[in-house]
């Protein structure tokens, strides 16, 4: 049944990225309104195209013959990923069998067996950031949690030393924001963070070249497609992709979980008498605050059909995966926070072949750090004397400042479990894939 709308949605409201947290209601019923009145919207003014509903969202995920994400993120005239630098070069902007080529390339590293040999070290992380948090009765989480985590993480993956971390931030909050820096300083806006990454990775892998290690960029160093080494621009636009959507996934994730949670205690007190709902939790969380919004768009390569409107060729197809997270259609009383839904296919992280190779880690990295937080901060609650800003544009979402305050305490006698250095997850393999 449709609802009725005391003032009509305007087509475009909801294309323009939020400022501040309170926004949010207002943003997800313009999505509902998007479902029931215009599934499929063309923008007038870019001429993209918008995808809102969860049945016409997953075909376009789904059916990359049709929905290409190999031409320049929707540019037809743009050159190919082997062409590009950045993250435009990574396998995110390729289609099979190309794509198959380069995940499976990395993909061993990624599986949930794999990535679980990570749980010791990243315990060990998670338990000395909360040493230093515990006795203080505040913090700001995204600061002093939620970031440092996952960069640490995903450090220890590639091989690289942690003394940089704060470039690392700068990067990745400069190119998921798509804007510039503080007061429009487009010396640190996503061009320039792009600029700062490559240089940055090109000296990496130049020193992995004399000397040899045996991580992640050791091994695709010396990997091979079809007999083929990967380019530098294919080097260099993996690790940054891995950087920054490792970070930002992972950052935004467990933030929007302790949002959550602040809104709904009754969730929290359920989690403390059933902690084995913890995993359903998460997955809720992603459903009903994602921190994935907009994954990058297709190419239409031939002209089709969709949600009854017809589409050209080569027009650019955003499918919102936030809307198709709330799509009644799928999710019974979707507006409701149940932590227990089953079941619960949300598109946080894509479908298909472009599923987010990260969310085994994302979601294990959530599964450590967010029962120690309950755990050891007792009464943890949001600060909202003032608005919450959220950040990462149109395509990912969460916010970047969030201050808590909680009950201070000691800490345990501190447990060096996962002190040592992270077991890289498996070696790559050289042959063909």
């Amino acid at each position: 049944m449709e609802r009725s709308y005391a003032v009509r949605p305007r087509p475009t409201d909801g294309l323009i990225p939020l400022d501040t947290l309170d926004q949010l209601p207002a943003r997800l019923a313009w999505f509902a309104a998007m479902r029931d009145t215009t599934p499929v919207l063309r923008d007038e003014a870019s001429g993209t195209w918008h995808v809102f509903r969860y049945d016409d969202v997953e075909r376009v995920l789904t059916d990359h013959a049709t929905f290409s994400s190999g031409s320049g993120f929707g540019d037809p005239t743009a050159p190919v990923a082997s062409e590009r630098e950045g993250i435009g070069a990574s396998m995110v902007a390729t289609d099979p069998p190309y794509h198959r080529q380069l995940r499976g390339l990395v993909s061993r590293a990624f599986t949930p067996k794999t990535v679980g040999q990570l749980r010791p070290r990243i315990e060990g992380l998670a338990r000395g950031l909360l040493d230093a948090i515990q006795p203080r009765g505040e913090m700001e989480l995204i600061h002093d949690f939620a970031s440092p985590l996952p960069i640490a993480v995903i450090a220890a993956l590639l091989g690289v030393p942690l003394e940089r971390r704060a470039d690392f931030k700068r990067w990745s909050d400069a190119l998921v924001s798509g804007q510039a820096g503080n007061g429009g300083d487009v010396r640190h806006g996503p061009e320039w963070a792009t600029q700062e990454m490559t240089t940055y990775f090109r000296a990496v892998l130049a020193d992995r070249r004399r000397q040899p290690t045996q991580d992640l960029i050791g091994d695709l160093l010396t990997a091979e497609i079809d007999g083929r080494r990967l380019t530098e621009a294919e080097l260099i636009g993996f690790c940054q992709l891995l950087l920054v959507a490792g970070n930002e996934t992972t950052m935004n994730l467990i933030a929007n979980a302790i949002i959550c949670f602040d809104e709904h205690p009754e969730a929290v007190a359920r989690l403390r008498r059933e902690p084995e709902l913890m995993p359903s939790a998460i997955e809720e969380v992603l459903r009903y605050l994602p921190s994935v919004w907009l994954p990058l768009p297709r190419r239409v390569t031939t002209e089709v059909e969709l949600g009854g409107r017809r589409v050209p060729r080569g027009a650019a197809v955003f499918p919102w995966l936030v809307s198709a997270n709330r799509d009644e259609r799928q999710f019974p009383d979707p507006d409701r926070f149940d932590i227990a839904r089953t079941p619960n296919r949300h598109r946080t992280f894509g479908h298909g072949i472009h599923t987010c190779l990260g969310a085994p880690l994302a979601r294990l990295e959530a599964a450590i750090a967010l029962p120690m937080l309950l755990e050891r901060l007792p009464d943890l609650r949001v600060v909202r004397d003032a608005p919450i800003p959220v950040g990462g544009g149109a395509t990912v979402f969460g916010p970047r400042r969030l201050p808590v305050t909680f009950t201070p305490s000691s800490p345990t006698v501190p447990d060096l479990t996962g002190a040592a250095e992270v077991p890289m997850a498996g070696r790559l393999p050289h042959a063909t894939q």
